[in-house]
């Protein structure tokens, strides 16, 4: 099953292509992961270096959030418009469930976090196997407060991990276990696990359910909110 994976959930972005339990390709993209087309040019990329089509494929998959509100969105309107153009299905998944993958099998907990700005996380626990189990639901929260709910070893990995490492280690001492700095970077294609393991199952996100997943409103709707109520 030959399947294409976008996540730009996060200030490192990647697109991931897969055939089955096969990685073809993977294209990891910097900060400017969204300017000037770079996005559609490493799917292109990706898709010729594999001697492939969009038609060619057998799904899409992108990561559906928590995480940067403008490249969530941007990744599901590209996935979007390829099923469309296409009429293949789509699987959606949480970015911190494909982070979790990143550490699969540990021996203990995964805690995938990112950056959510404004003294908070977004985070959850993962028991990772061959696929992620979500422990606890995907949250913004202050670091402070989830880490409250740890008390046991515990796998910690992501931005919000690099960003709260001193924080995480002064609260919890032993029971911190940090990721080698490798894993710290999401990876399209361990959302490509949790997609495949869905298709394979049939269970396919209906596009008008395609969106993404904030945990939060942004600032923009905030400012509405704010201008309503006066």
């Amino acid at each position: 099953m030959k399947i294409l994976t976008i996540d730009t959930s996060s200030n490192c972005s990647s697109v991931a292509l897969s055939d089955g339990e096969r990685l073809l390709g993977e294209s990891l993209l910097g900060e400017d992961r969204l300017a000037s087309g770079r996005l559609l040019t490493s799917i292109s990329q990706l898709l010729s270096a594999a001697g492939l089509t969009p038609d060619s494929l057998d799904a899409f998959a992108v990561s559906l959030g928590p995480g940067s509100f403008t490249g969530v969105r941007v990744g599901i309107a590209t996935v979007k418009g390829l099923a469309l153009a296409t009429g293949k299905p789509v699987v959606g998944f949480s970015s911190l469930a494909m982070l979790a993958m990143n550490l699969p099998f540990g021996c203990a907990p995964v805690a995938p976090m990112f950056d959510a700005r404004k003294g908070e996380v977004y985070a959850a626990l993962y028991r990772c196997g061959a696929l992620p189990e979500a422990a606890t639901p995907d949250a913004v929260l202050s670091p402070e407060r989830f880490l409250a709910g740890i008390d046991s070893p515990t796998l910690f990995l992501g931005e919000g991990a690099v960003r709260y490492r001193e924080l995480i280690r002064s609260t919890l001492g032993e029971l911190a276990l940090f990721a080698p700095w490798h894993a710290d970077l999401p990876r399209a294609s361990a959302g490509a696990l949790i997609a495949l393991d869905a298709a394979r199952q049939g269970n396919y996100t209906p596009l008008p359910l395609l969106n993404p997943t904030y945990l939060r409103a942004s600032e923009a709707e905030l400012a509405k909110r704010r201008r309503e109520a006066n």
